[in-house]
C-alpha cells in the first residue's frame, strides 16, 4: 500500500499527530487544579497526582481536536479528521491518566520513569479510542509503535532544555 518507507512514516505521523499534540500540550498549558482534586485512592496514595490537571486535560483535548479540524480542512475530510482529532486526543490523555494511576499504585513518584508505559501508554489508548472511526493499516500502527518512544524521549528532552519539564525523560 505504501510505496516507500517515507510515505509510511508520513502516514503514521499524520494519523497520530493529534495524539502527540494532545499529550504535549499540558506541559505548556497545564497547571492549576488537579483532576483528582488531591484525593487519595484506597491505598492512601494520590489517584493521579498533582501533575494531572483539569486545565492540562482540557487544553490537550482542545489542541488535538483543533489539529484534527485543520487536518480535515487540508484534506477535504472535515468530519472524519475532526472526529479522529478529538478521539485521538481524548485517548492519549486517558492513556496518560491511566499511566499515572498505575505509577501511583506502584508507588512511583511524579516524574519517575516507567519505560514503555510512559512512551506507549498514551498512544495505545489513542489508537483504541480512534478505532470506532478509523483503524489504520497494521503497517501504520506498527510504525507508530516504533517511532513513538524515540519521539517521546526527544520531545521530553527538548521540554527539559526549555525548562518546561523537571526531568529530561
Amino acid at each position: 500500500m505504501y510505496g516507500d518507507p517515507i510515505q509510511l512514516l508520513a502516514a503514521a505521523v499524520w494519523f497520530i499527530l493529534p495524539a502527540y499534540v494532545a499529550n504535549a500540550t499540558p506541559v505548556v498549558l497545564g497547571g492549576g487544579r488537579p483532576i483528582d482534586g488531591g484525593r487519595l485512592f484506597i491505598d492512601g496514595r494520590p489517584i493521579f497526582g498533582p501533575g494531572k490537571t483539569i486545565r492540562g486535560f482540557i487544553s490537550g483535548i482542545a489542541a488535538g481536536f483543533i489539529l484534527g479540524i485543520l487536518q480535515g480542512l487540508a484534506t477535504g475530510q472535515l468530519s472524519l479528521y475532526s472526529a479522529l482529532g478529538f478521539l485521538l486526543a481524548l485517548g492519549a490523555l486517558m492513556g496518560d491518566l491511566l499511566g499515572s494511576f498505575i505509577k501511583r499504585r506502584a508507588n512511583l513518584k511524579r516524574g519517575s520513569p516507567a519505560p514503555i508505559l510512559d512512551q506507549l501508554g498514551f498512544v495505545v489508548l489513542a489508537l483504541v479510542f480512534a478505532s470506532p472511526v478509523l483503524v489504520p493499516t497494521w503497517e501504520v500502527v506498527l510504525t507508530i509503535l516504533i517511532i513513538t518512544p524515540p519521539i517521546h524521549l526527544a520531545t521530553n528532552f527538548i521540554g527539559h532544555k526549555l525548562k518546561l519539564k523537571d526531568r529530561p525523560y
